[in-house]
């Protein structure tokens, strides 16, 4: 088990460093080039988000998760997925490229026809790089996927920058994904020492695919209501709404989106190998739920508290009217470590039935809660998602509980006393801010304020991830 624990640090270590290296270049470069772009540029790619997202979700086809569950991969395995996932990139970039000005007259935007023709080419870029991707992930390499997201995030950032400053525009967003998908994808080349054989086996497809099949419609379905707010939102309002949309669900995702998606990926693979062990797996099952909660709970939630200074201070004042939406998204998207770890655990135990049965349920509920919300406007719709977490959050542990016996009662008595002292953190940050009106201070001291008081009430109750982060080894 201490052997478990180490690779599972290891591996949690270097997918955080993949993950905020490359994460952070592109947040901050993402927000430099929002000071030169306007919301209406931002709602242009957005509206366009749910056809890339589905295409995507198709050419994954839930074949990583089924290679990485997989015990033994052998050639066949990885050719396999390798030369279905580039039949399947040309056909899909073959109906966009027809669709594009059905999308256009959709939205009434004709610039949509050319923007959906050239970023549609990363379907392609993409899928030549997802076998490299699982194969380094099996191997626990995150390292190297750290260093080639980097490289990648980086240069693209930099072209992406000057574009913007040029007046590019849209074009800054279409240029800096194309060169961003193409230069991680040589690195992964070059990273993963792998090239595909002429093989294609149709009893290595079966067998992977009878796995990742459900997985498949799971994705399909969680992608789909993720990306159906950009398309209603696009349809319904104007662009500028899109745009500030769309930047606030960037801005509070980041925390939680990326530590979460830090945990799972590091830790899925080693769960997977003691996958018949289930004592040993809930007990990593609720450390790394814990652990993440302690995490992300409070960077949520002084991201709420601070978000009008930090708004002003990094996007300028023409982007204050998503300082609401990004405060309420923050109460919504900071429940992801749980739905994601509970999610990863039905994959772990082979039950993609379970996890489609799950997918089902919640999207159904989804969509009653999108089309009452749609009636009002923006900012009710996203208090809409804060519902919907919640559900999602009951439905999955359900089926978790059925699979390895870990009720949802379990979880809130081991997140509780996290979600307590997250509040205290955040009513600190409050009283912080409205002592003064200056935006620097506000973010400094509502930060400062707010962390060491969630860090001396965590020592003072002796909390073990306190203790864990502090004696982190690698």
């Amino acid at each position: 088990m201490a052997t478990i624990k180490n690779q599972a640090s290891h591996s949690v270590f270097w997918s955080a460093v993949e993950r905020f290296s490359t994460q952070g270049v592109q947040f901050v470069l993402g927000m430099i080039i929002a000071r030169f772009l306007l919301p209406s540029d931002y709602g242009t790619i957005a509206m366009l988000s749910i056809f890339m997202a589905i295409a995507q979700t198709f050419i994954d086809g839930g074949f990583i998760n089924a290679l990485i569950q997989k015990k033994q991969c052998s050639q066949q395995d990885y050719s396999t997925v390798f030369f279905f996932n580039i039949c399947m990139s040309i056909g899909l970039y073959s109906i966009l490229y027809l669709c594009a000005p059905w999308i256009a007259n959709f939205y009434n935007e004709k610039l949509l026809t050319q923007v959906m023709r050239v970023i549609g080419l990363t379907l392609i870029i993409n899928s030549l790089g997802i076998v490299q991707q699982a194969k380094l992930t099996i191997e626990l390499n995150f390292k190297q996927q750290a260093i080639a997201s980097f490289i990648a995030v980086l240069i693209s950032g930099i072209v992406g920058v000057i574009l913007a400053y040029q007046g590019f525009g849209v074009w800054t967003l279409v240029i800096q994904s194309l060169t961003s998908n193409l230069l991680r994808v040589i690195l992964l080349w070059i990273f993963a020492h792998w090239k595909p054989l002429p093989y294609f086996s149709k009893n290595s497809f079966t067998t992977m695919f009878s796995f990742g099949s459900r997985l498949l419609l799971s994705s399909l379905l969680h992608t789909i209501y993720t990306n159906l707010y950009s398309l209603v939102i696009g349809k319904r309002f104007a662009p500028i709404e899109l745009g500030l949309y769309n930047r606030a669900t960037t801005i509070a995702q980041f925390p939680s989106n990326n530590l979460a998606t830090v945990i799972v990926r590091a830790i899925y693979p080693i769960q997977c190998r003691i996958q018949d062990d289930t004592p040993a797996l809930k007990e990593l099952f609720i450390k790394y739920l814990r652990m993440s909660c302690y995490i992300i709970f409070p960077l949520m939630t002084i991201l709420c508290v601070l978000a009008e200074p930090l708004v002003k201070i990094i996007l300028t004042e023409k982007w204050l009217p998503a300082v609401p939406l990004i405060q309420i998204l923050c109460l919504a998207y900071m429940w992801d470590p749980i739905m994601k770890i509970n999610n990863s655990l039905l994959n772990v135990k082979g039950r993609s039935d379970y996890f489609l049965y799950a997918e089902i349920i919640k999207k159904i509920v989804a969509l009653i809660i999108l089309i009452v919300t749609l009636q009002f406007n923006v900012q009710i719709m996203c208090l809409g998602l804060i519902l919907y977490a919640l559900a999602d959050m009951l439905i999955i542990s359900l089926y978790v509980r059925k699979t390895i016996n870990i009720t949802i009662k379990e979880q809130i008595k081991a997140l509780f006393p996290i979600l307590m002292l997250s509040v205290i953190l955040g009513l600190v940050s409050h009283i912080a801010i409205i002592l003064t009106n200056n935006p620097w201070i506000q973010l400094l001291g509502g930060f400062t304020t707010g962390s060491i008081t969630y860090l001396g009430i965590s020592h003072y109750l002796n909390l073990n991830e306190l203790n864990t982060l502090l004696h982190f080894k690698l």
